[in-house]
């Protein structure tokens, strides 16, 4: 192996807690008091694949996820009997922003910083470039380069997303192994050549969570933790 690319939301980097606690900023300055800002973050990132899906449909053009994030936060808050029209707009473009702020898990920057001294390391997220590279700063993330979905215009699950970054890599994409927490990000990769690892990350969707437990095929590497994969690695 060459390389390791990692899914980053919900892999990485904790993005339930972190946009929970900017929304919740913004319902105390505007007396928002009838709607937990966890649920509306579930709402908001319930809003992330169907809206991929579109795209990957060929029913839009391409558009990058801070486009997508900012239509599905004033759709989530409509959702969730929040009327979006009583925040400022430019409120609403700063909280938007808050995919950009967030936290890494406790063994992201350890981990990754590890498997980095073997292999070339770098997101493939369907997070547009300067979001993600924000986060990176933000976050100390120790990538190599960015990948992902806005350089290969492709949003994942779409075979592209892959291929299309092993290619930027000049890899082959047996040569790469993809990281994630989501059993289907490894279907995907899998199908296009990539080997696998699975990340256990138990709290993404909070204390209820019900998918993503367990692995659910053979995949080349089955870890705790972003340390323990390092471990698995030789890293």
């Amino acid at each position: 192996m060459q390389a390791a690319l990692f899914d980053t939301f919900g892999t990485v980097v904790d993005w339930r807690r972190g946009i929970a606690r900017e929304v919740a900023t913004l319902f105390e300055r505007h007396g928002v008091t009838d709607l937990d800002p966890f649920a509306m973050a579930d709402a908001w990132r319930a809003r992330y694949a169907p809206s991929m899906a579109e795209v990957r449909a060929g029913r839009r053009p391409f558009v990058p996820l801070d486009l997508l994030h900012r239509e599905n936060l004033e759709a989530a808050l409509s959702l969730c009997g929040v009327d979006p029209a009583i925040f400022p707009s430019e409120e609403l473009d700063a909280l938007n922003l808050a995919w950009h702020r967030l936290d890494p898990w406790p063994d992201a920057i350890e981990g990754l910083t590890r498997i980095k001294a073997r292999l070339i390391v770098a997101p493939l997220s369907n997070g547009n470039l300067r979001l993600l590279l924000d986060m990176a700063k933000r976050a100390g993330l120790p990538w190599d380069a960015i990948m992902g979905a806005e350089l290969v215009r492709a949003y994942k699950p779409d075979p592209e997303a892959y291929l299309g970054s092993a290619r930027l890599l000049d890899l082959d994409p047996s040569e790469i192994v993809m990281v994630a927490a989501h059993n289907d990000d490894l279907a995907a990769a899998r199908t296009c050549g990539m080997r696998t690892a699975f990340v256990l990350r138990p709290h993404e969707h909070g204390p209820g969570q019900n998918t993503d437990l367990a692995p659910e095929q053979d995949w080349d590497f089955v870890a705790a933790d972003l340390c323990d994969l390092a471990a698995q690695l030789g890293a």
